[in-house]
């Protein structure tokens, strides 16, 4: 690698480091340790964000370039929470958090993974088109230790992940995974044991 490139990659990485710096005091997150942050993580709202030790968090192209988003990005709505436990990686995944999402120790999330626990908008179109009040459901996500969710995944509202369970890349996952196993597909479906 020539030098200029080494000079290039050195002054970004700097660059990057004060504004994640910046970000994680300006929204208050408690983090235990530092976390490794690669690129620049986002995080919109003013909900309350806690971080363990070890998180290691990908949010550019060039630290996992798979394909997808190329940022991580945390959003939370006034009452929402994230909690992130310690030992965790995540690659250009999306948060959203009205309710509570809860991530445990030794998780990983692969790129591109979306987690929502929120329906965003009313199931009732009168409401959806501002002729009524509009009531949005909000339920709390729960991924625990160990899990491995695959690439390009989708988490909604309401789930909770199993110890050491596997979510295949891809998967939309609508519903409950017990604790040690592997499930894949639209919709998630159980796949076998781990």
């Amino acid at each position: 690698m020539g030098l200029i490139k080494k000079l290039w990659l050195w002054l970004v990485g700097m660059v990057d480091g004060c504004y994640n710096g910046f970000m994680l005091r300006y929204k208050r997150v408690r983090c235990e340790e530092t976390p490794t942050i690669y690129g620049r993580l986002r995080i919109y709202g003013g909900g309350p964000i806690q971080m363990g030790k070890g998180v290691v968090i990908n949010s550019c192209e060039s630290a996992n370039p798979i394909g997808g988003d190329t940022k991580t990005i945390f959003s939370l709505a006034h009452g929402g929470a994230l909690q992130i436990g310690n030992n965790v990686g995540m690659s250009n995944t999306t948060i959203v958090c009205h309710d509570q999402v809860i991530i445990e120790d030794d998780v990983r999330i692969g790129g591109s993974t979306k987690i929502y626990d929120t329906n965003f908008h009313s199931l009732d179109v009168e409401e959806r088109l501002g002729r009524k009040p509009e009531t949005v459901k909000t339920a709390p996500v729960r991924i625990k230790k160990g899990a491995f969710i695959g690439a390009h995944c989708i988490i909604l509202k309401g789930v909770t992940i199993g110890e050491n369970s596997i979510v295949g890349a891809g998967a939309v996952v609508t519903k409950d995974v017990p604790d040690g196993e592997i499930w894949g597909g639209n919709p998630a479906g159980f796949l076998r044991k781990v």
